[in-house]
């Protein structure tokens, strides 16, 4: 490896220029740090990053990050910076004898005193364990820097052992004033991009683009170099001395209908759902119907919403209003009978309805704390006056005596203790004071006063 090969030239190497005939997305891949838009937290002049690279100091790093956010340029442009020798590998085309291969080749060229390896590591997160733990030994050795993409949480899909040795960086989705200058960029290069059709476009047109792409350079890229190829061919048609122009219409057909980023087994799964549980539980509609629109658009199951709905109502409502849970059984029972599009609507209602109902986690606090005991204390035998007595055996040994049966009771309450001996006086449920918990909490309370009372005159011992 030419090590600190930087110091004293006037300019960072470039990265190999893409074919002429190579998408649009491939040629205008950033040949520099200056070229470079976006991730300004991690490459910026003097970021800690950009230093470990232009010191030629980096160790394997993982990078994280949604699709068109530059991982494999900034891996290429690592590995120009550096001199480095760069293999690229792509978890859905390599198994473990590629790996084995390049790994023994890195470790030839090292001992050689020839370039240090890196190794790109396209979509890690598909490599199983087996493939990862390959990498470790010549990772631990030196002989390459691993360099591995994904767009997966690291913490879960790549092994500990290997993210033990590696430096985690998030690259985050760009913007759309990141992807609009990324855009005139191309229109105006006429090397690499689009400079030499001389279509004139909308500003209108480079902002749809710029939205719909939703963080993606790569999308945007792609859906401009369509937008002006049906702008030169329609110019080409009408035989018009006036250049050709990219219209919005021209752009909306070329970007049709956008199809969003979600993983149903992956983390953005998991990010939205709690998204919209969060904004429910907040009582925010306009949030909830969002995430939930979010999920359905991208292709969730609508019975995994259903049944978090039905979780919700129970968890995070429960007796401050009752309806919710027969509303949300309502909105599966509509999935089952409908099916999708149509049940979309159901669940949209239930959604609203939940983030518009006033909350209350009694229910859930105290199946907690009841199931906490069942499991930490001794578990005592049910009291004998609560037991049925069906036989006579049973009625000789005192089963069911003492019970008192609350129908015969002034407010059809007894005074009896239901709780074993051990927990009596416990109070798993609390109420709240908002919707109809405000009614049973003032209900319970005057039974407890009532029990009460009447124990007082009878002088019923309460164990």
């Amino acid at each position: 490896m030419t090590s600190g090969s930087l110091f004293g030239e006037p300019a960072v190497p470039s990265t190999p220029r893409a074919s002429p005939t190579a998408p649009l997305a491939d040629r205008m891949r950033p040949a520099d740090f200056d070229e470079l838009v976006g991730q300004d937290e991690l490459l910026g002049r003097g970021r800690p990053l950009r230093h470990a690279i232009e010191c030629d100091t980096l160790q394997s790093l993982i990078l994280w990050g949604p699709p068109g956010t530059g991982k494999t340029t900034l891996a290429r442009l690592i590995a120009a910076v550096t001199a480095s020798r760069f293999v690229a590998f792509s978890a859905v085309l390599s198994g473990i004898k590629d790996i084995r291969a390049v790994m023994a080749e890195a470790e030839g060229a090292r001992h050689r005193g020839e370039q240090r390896t890196i190794l790109f590591v396209d979509e890690i997160h598909r490599f199983n364990k087996a493939q990862q733990d390959a990498f470790l030994p010549r990772v631990e050795a030196g002989d390459i820097v691993l360099i591995g993409a994904t767009t997966e949480n690291p913490s879960f899909e790549v092994n500990a052992a290997l993210l033990s040795r590696s430096q985690v960086y998030v690259l985050r989705a760009l913007t759309a004033p990141d992807i609009s200058t990324i855009l005139n960029r191309a229109l105006t290069d006429t090397t690499r991009g689009l400079g030499r059709h001389a279509v004139e476009v909308e500003p209108d047109t480079i902002a749809a683009i710029a939205r719909h792409a939703n963080g993606d350079a790569r999308t945007a890229l792609n859906l401009l170099e369509l937008g002006v190829a049906a702008a030169v061919a329609r110019a080409a048609e009408a035989g018009a001395a006036e250049p050709a122009c990219l219209d919005l219409a021209l752009a909306a057909d070329a970007m049709q209908r956008r199809a969003l980023v979600y993983d149903k087994d992956g983390e953005e799964h998991y990010n939205l759902i709690s998204a919209l549980h969060k904004s429910m539980r907040n009582s925010d509609p306009d949030a909830a119907v969002y995430w939930l629109a979010r999920m359905v658009e991208a292709g969730e199951d609508p019975l995994y919403i259903a049944r978090r709905l039905v979780r919700f109502a129970s968890e995070d409502i429960g007796n401050a209003d009752p309806q919710a849970l027969a509303l949300t059984v309502a909105a599966k029972d509509a999935v089952h009978f409908m099916g999708m599009p149509e049940a979309n609507t159901a669940l949209a209602q239930a959604t609203v309805y939940l983030a518009s109902a006033p909350k209350s986690n009694a229910v859930y606090t105290a199946y907690a704390q009841a199931a906490a005991d069942a499991h930490r204390e001794v578990a005592d035998p049910v009291p004998l006056h609560l037991r049925n007595a069906p036989t006579r055996l049973m009625k000789q040994l005192d089963y069911g005596k003492g019970y008192q049966y609350a129908h015969d009771e002034p407010d059809a309450v007894a005074a009896m203790d239901c709780l074993p001996p051990s927990l009596q006086g416990r109070q798993y449920y609390v109420p709240t004071a908002r919707g109809f918990e405000k009614e049973l909490g003032r209900r319970l309370a005057a039974w407890r006063d009532l029990k009460t009372r009447r124990r007082a005159e009878t002088k019923e011992p309460t164990d």
